[in-house]
């Protein structure tokens, strides 16, 4: 009989400004049967973002009471925002037998590695600092106050990629969401490996 066969939990974080987002969204493009873990935040939505699609965008006070009854895989304050992961919605896809991708902040991350150790940590990396804050200035979304905030995270976010399974540099899109595919798909292969 064969024996059954959990997903794989696949984190991907890293600064603000490195792409996560936009990576995550080629590699969806090309990968099938990958889940995206859809976050809850307390921040308002970014232009183009959906409800359901992007986020589940929640007040502070449901967020505080979901986070009292323990629903909450990870969970972070990222520039004064909420953030967190419903452990039920990452639980029933992984024992379903299907790969999860979650886009999250670094404290999130190592959260997630901590309760669950199989996880496997992807870092998006910029080429430089230097390169990451002309991306965040590039936005214009941000004050000068929160722009250095982010920057002020970013440099914590980067001292923190040792600690990941794998680090991408996305100097170029095109070649970071093929390196991506690469480590998810060989990710695969090694767990079918010792089924």
């Amino acid at each position: 009989m064969k024996k059954r066969t959990t997903g794989s939990l696949f984190v991907l974080s890293g600064p603000s400004g490195a792409g996560k987002g936009t990576l995550r969204k080629k590699m969806f493009e090309k990968v099938p049967g990958i889940t995206f873990s859809i976050s809850c935040t307390t921040r308002e939505p970014r232009e183009g973002e959906r409800e359901g699609i992007d986020y589940h965008f929640i007040s502070a006070d449901e967020f505080q009471s979901r986070l009292e009854r323990d629903e909450f895989l990870e969970n972070a304050d990222v520039h004064g925002h909420l953030y967190g992961t419903l452990r039920k919605d990452a639980v029933r896809v992984l024992n379903s037998g299907s790969d999860i991708l979650l886009e999250i902040d670094v404290q999130g991350a190592l959260q997630v590695r901590e309760k669950m150790p199989g996880s496997i940590l992807l870092f998006v990396a910029p080429p430089s600092f230097e390169e990451l804050e002309q991306r965040l200035r590039d936005r214009g979304t941000e004050s000068e106050e929160r722009l250095q905030i982010r920057l002020r995270n970013a440099r914590w976010e980067m001292e923190k990629a040792p600690l990941y399974d794998y680090v991408i540099i996305n100097d170029d899109i095109e070649r970071a969401a093929e390196e991506l595919e690469g480590i998810i798909l060989e990710q695969r292969k090694n767990r079918e490996a010792r089924r």
